[in-house]
C-alpha cells in the first residue's frame, strides 16, 4: 500500500559543524549568566555588610581620628564611616573644589587641608556648595584659628576614569583622592583618610555639611535572579535543541 501524502512542513536539518557552534556558545552564554548571577550574589552580601556597619557606626559616639603615628597601619575597613574628632588650623588659601553630585543637585565639595596638634594634615569636607562659580565666593574661605570639629571618616577615593578622571594641571577635580589633592598642593604629610564634616550652621552660601550618603540601595538580589533567569532560558534551549536532533535522528517507519 502506497503511504499518502502529509502537508507536515519537513524539519531543518543543522549540519553537526552548525549545532556544535550553536552548543558552544550556548553554553558559554549560560555560563556567562551564572557567573554574573553569582557576582550579583557576592555584591549582595558586601552590600548587606556595607549596610549593617555604616549602621552601626553613625550612631556611634566620636572618637578621636588616628593620629600621625598611626598612619602608617591604618586600616580602613575599620575606620570608614566611623564618627570621629578632629582639632586643628585650617591652611588658609588650600581649599580645593571637587565636583559633587547631591540630594541638593550638583556642586562642589570643599576639601580644606586642617593641620593638626602633632604636625600632620588631614583633609576636611567641609560640605557641598552648590554656586556657579565656587572660586568667587567669600563664603568658602576656611575659618581661622583653633577648630574642633566631628564627622564621619572616610576613606580616599581613587581617581579612576569614570565618571571623570582628576585633572590635577587644571585643577579640575572629581574624586576625593587625598594623596593626588595633597600632591597638587605639595602638602606633606597628608592622612590616608578624609573626614566628612557634619551638619552646622553655614554662610547663605557657605559649605554645606552633613551629606554623607549613608542609605544604600540594595538591588543585587533582582540583578542575581535576572541573569540567572537568563541563564535558565539558554539551558533549556540548548536541552530543547538536542532533545530535537535527537528525534531527528531516529529513522522513521513508513506504511508499505
Amino acid at each position: 500500500m502506497i503511504s499518502e501524502p502529509t502537508n507536515a512542513t519537513p524539519r531543518i536539518q543543522h549540519s553537526p559543524i552548525v549545532i556544535g557552534l550553536l552548543v558552544t556558545a550556548a553554553l558559554l552564554g549560560c555560563g556567562l549568566f551564572a557567573a554574573l548571577g553569582t557576582w550579583q550574589l557576592q555584591r549582595r552580601n558586601w552590600k548587606l555588610d556595607l549596610i549593617q556597619r555604616v549602621d552601626a557606626r553613625v550612631h556611634q559616639p566620636p572618637v578621636s581620628a588616628p593620629a600621625r603615628q598611626d598612619w602608617p597601619a591604618f586600616a580602613a575597613d575599620n575606620w570608614d564611616y566611623r564618627r570621629v574628632s578632629v582639632t586643628g588650623r585650617y591652611l588658609p588659601g588650600q581649599q580645593t573644589l571637587v565636583r559633587a553630585l547631591t540630594i541638593t543637585g550638583s556642586g562642589f565639595w570643599v576639601m580644606t587641608p586642617l593641620r593638626l596638634a602633632d604636625g600632620g594634615l588631614v583633609f576636611i569636607n567641609r560640605g557641598f556648595v552648590a554656586v556657579e562659580h565656587p572660586q568667587r565666593s567669600a563664603a568658602i574661605i576656611a575659618p581661622s584659628g583653633d577648630i574642633s570639629l566631628t564627622g564621619l571618616l572616610r576613606r580616599t577615593e581613587p581617581s579612576g576614569l569614570w565618571p571623570r578622571a582628576n585633572d590635577p594641571r587644571t585643577d579640575r577635580w572629581f574624586s576625593r583622592d587625598v594623596t593626588a589633592l595633597a600632591a597638587a598642593r605639595a602638602l606633606d604629610p597628608i592622612a590616608p583618610y578624609f573626614v566628612d564634616a557634619d551638619a552646622t550652621s553655614p554662610a547663605s552660601d557657605g559649605p554645606v555639611g552633613g551629606l554623607t550618603v549613608i542609605v544604600f540601595a540594595n538591588n543585587h538580589l533582582g540583578y542575581a535572579l535576572t541573569w540567572f533567569a537568563l541563564a535558565a532560558m539558554i539551558a533549556c534551549a540548548v536541552i530543547y535543541l538536542a532533545c530535537d536532533q535527537l528525534v531527528q535522528s531516529v529513522p522513521r517507519r513508513t506504511n508499505g
